[in-house]
């Protein structure tokens, strides 16, 4: 919290997304740069951690999009935010068992964390994985971007319209000088860069901007069209053409005010799906339909594989499994708040999970 008072003593307000990126990333004060939030123990828990077969129909789904471009003698899964290394662990071990993919197969790992880089490294611990800082680093293709819960996690703006107004929500201090709060500050459509965010949004006039996000799709599309390949996306959102209001701050598994303990709590937003694949065609690419978690893991078969693990569990093991894939699927947990969204190079469809 000091270091976001000091800086607000001195520029007096910070547009939203910089004081998510500094509540976030800052390299000393960043909730990710310091601390592990990963598991029980953390302030949540990722798909990846709750269970493996979360991981292995992810990883069936891209060597059958490997044989689809017919199995090309080079292929690079780039992670976007490896979380714990979960994910990639679990990926790897199940490309073992396809020797050709696998020999053919380079994983690169987008991490701004040192802290979660070393968490990753103890748990990956194969020389498949490289860990690169930038989308630049990726010279070769066809290339298969993953991500679970890293676009929810980027900074976002709210613009607030008010007929043809526009109005930027700020973070400043309080009167006590010791607390935060909100506060929206007249600005123009020319803060927008991709002005079509401006026809979607709420009966509540509230858009928001994901603006780092934005800026990944497009450099995810390029690589794409230059390199061949496609991005698997998984996170919760929604589809509504409508924008929301969806900015939640996150601790020890339950919810805090926004400004109450920055630098300390995850701060997050619901992915337009939408959106974002308004903006992948409109950089080129071809995107599937979005769909829930739950229909994505059912096409890809894991209740025929969970139900083929369990023939040789004990009755102990099968419900933890069982317990485990219905937090993944059910309705009232991930299965339809998770959506995911496919795309790809413009070509012959690719529809499978899909």
């Amino acid at each position: 919290m000091n270091k976001i008072i000091n800086i607000l003593k001195t520029k007096k307000s910070l547009p939203l997304d910089e004081f998510i990126n500094i509540s976030l990333y800052d390299k000393k004060f960043g909730y990710y740069m310091k601390k592990n939030p990963f598991g029980r123990d953390g302030d949540f828990i990722t798909s990846p951690i709750i269970s493996n077969l979360f991981s292995e129909m992810i990883a069936i789904w891209c060597v059958s999009f490997w044989e689809h471009l017919k199995k090309p003698k080079k292929i690079i899964i780039v992670e976007l935010g490896p979380g714990d290394g979960s994910l990639c662990r679990d990926l790897l071990k199940t490309f073992m068992k396809f020797e050709l993919f696998y020999k053919c197969l380079k994983v690169n790992l987008l991490e701004k964390s040192i802290k979660l880089k070393k968490i990753q490294k103890l748990n990956i611990e194969n020389k498949k994985a490289k860990w690169i800082k930038s989308l630049d680093e990726i010279k070769y293709g066809p290339v298969i971007f993953l991500s679970n819960e890293f676009f929810d996690a980027l900074p976002i703006k709210q613009i607030y319209k008010k007929g043809n107004l526009l109005f930027e929500k700020h973070v400043t201090l309080s009167n006590s000088k010791e607390e935060l709060k909100f506060l929206y500050k007249k600005t123009s459509s020319k803060l927008i860069k991709y002005p079509d965010i401006l026809k979607t949004s709420s009966k509540k006039n509230i858009i928001e901007y994901p603006i780092a996000a934005i800026e990944y799709l497009i450099s995810i599309a390029k690589k794409i069209k230059k390199l061949n390949g496609s991005i698997l996306t998984f996170d919760y959102g929604y589809t509504s053409r409508k924008n929301k209001s969806t900015l939640k701050a996150i601790a020890k598994h339950k919810f805090k005010k926004i400004t109450s303990d920055p630098g300390n709590s995850d701060i997050s937003s619901h992915i337009n799906f939408k959106l974002f694949s308004d903006i992948l065609k409109k950089n080129g690419l071809y995107v599937e339909k979005v769909i829930s978690q739950s229909e994505f893991l059912q096409k890809m078969g894991i209740f025929e594989r969970a139900n083929n693990l369990s023939k040789n569990m004990t009755f102990k093991l099968k419900a933890n499994m069982y317990f485990r894939l219905k937090k993944l699927m059910s309705s009232n947990e991930m299965g339809n708040i998770f959506k995911v969204l496919h795309a790809k190079k413009k070509g012959k469809n690719f529809s499978i999970g899909f």
